[in-house]
């Protein structure tokens, strides 16, 4: 493993921790300059692996880096490199699922209970000089008597389902590969995607950004939802087809939505997202704390210095990648 080269094709976090880790392991390390894929195919013509954050790695850029055995995402989404086109290759790909769970999963229920109890509106009219205590808007609910659905029972969703039972919400729990044992387990109820989106009287979302999921919620699927419900998203912004979701909240189907993540980010400063009623938006940064930042850019080199060594890789998402190799 010793001098093996990974290339960092982009990252926006301070600092240079990924390199530290890389280098203390007795491996070269370099951060591309820039993401222009002729700059990317001469750096890593050697390389053995990639740190990547938002750029598109597909199968052409792969076979222009002969020597690749694994990329390994700075983030728990991996939506942006070519998954399957990796697997064919037989190049690793993994995430960091583990650098902010609390985060995000905190940051989600603080959003669902904002919402829950009206308090954006509470706020806005207190200032407007108004005193009504009983016009809580979109809602001011008692939990117990309210219906969250969780779509994804993964190391988020489920800490965010168990939060919101532990605070008195009947939570629905929506996931096709979570055991129904766990889900009832943590005093939840398993349900269908179908079922958890109709019955929700606060959805969010917790699944990964696939074919499959993209427009997951989307104004077929909206339009199954309890008048006045909520729909929270903290993980993926393709997940929910904006232009819907903006129909629905400027007629009153979707009483409220809060978000963290969009279609395109930054979210434009024109974005009609922007001007619809009864929305909260943060700027993708429910992963953010300083012990969440210090983890993640260590977390992914730390990927590659094990996968380089020979050990396990538990945050391996395509396992399949070795079966190719062979």
């Amino acid at each position: 493993m010793t001098g093996s080269h990974v290339l960092i094709t982009d990252c926006d976090l301070p600092g240079d921790a990924a390199e530290q880790t890389l280098r203390a392991a007795g491996l070269r390390a370099d951060r591309a300059p820039d993401t222009d894929a002729d700059t990317l195919a001469a750096l890593g013509a050697e390389a053995e692996a990639l740190i990547v954050q938002w750029h598109r790695i597909d199968g052409p850029l792969m076979d222009r880096m002969p020597r690749l055995k694994m990329i390994s995402r700075l983030g728990i989404g991996y939506d942006m490199i070519d998954v399957a086109a990796a697997t064919e290759r037989g190049i690793a790909v993994a995430n960091t699922p583990s650098y902010c769970i609390e985060e995000v999963a905190s940051h989600t229920i603080a959003m669902i209970m904002t919402q829950a109890r009206g308090l954006p509106a509470y706020d806005a009219a207190l200032r407007a000089g108004e005193w009504k205590p009983v016009a809580a808007r979109p809602m001011a609910v008692r939990p117990s008597r309210t219906t969250v659905s969780v779509l994804g029972f993964g190391r988020i969703g489920s800490l965010v389902a168990r939060g919101c039972r532990a605070l008195g919400f009947h939570v629905l729990v929506a996931d096709p590969y979570a055991p129904s044992e766990a889900i009832l387990a943590a005093g939840c109820e398993p349900v269908t995607i179908e079922q958890a989106i109709a019955a929700a009287d606060l959805l969010t979302l917790h699944v990964p950004l696939t074919d499959a999921t993209r427009h997951l919620i989307d104004a077929d699927s909206i339009a199954t939802m309890k008048p006045g419900a909520v729909i929270v998203n903290t993980c993926r912004g393709p997940l929910i087809d904006e232009a819907a979701l903006v129909a629905a909240l400027h007629d009153g189907h979707v009483g409220a939505a809060a978000l963290d993540v969009y279609e395109v980010e930054p979210l434009a400063p024109g974005a009609a997202l922007r001007e619809a009623p009864n929305v909260l938006l943060t700027p993708h940064a429910a992963w953010y704390s300083p012990q969440a930042l210090e983890d993640l850019p260590v977390h992914a080199a730390e990927n590659i210095v094990r996968f380089l060594a020979g050990e396990p890789v538990g945050a391996i998402v395509n396992p399949d990648h070795a079966t190719a190799r062979a």
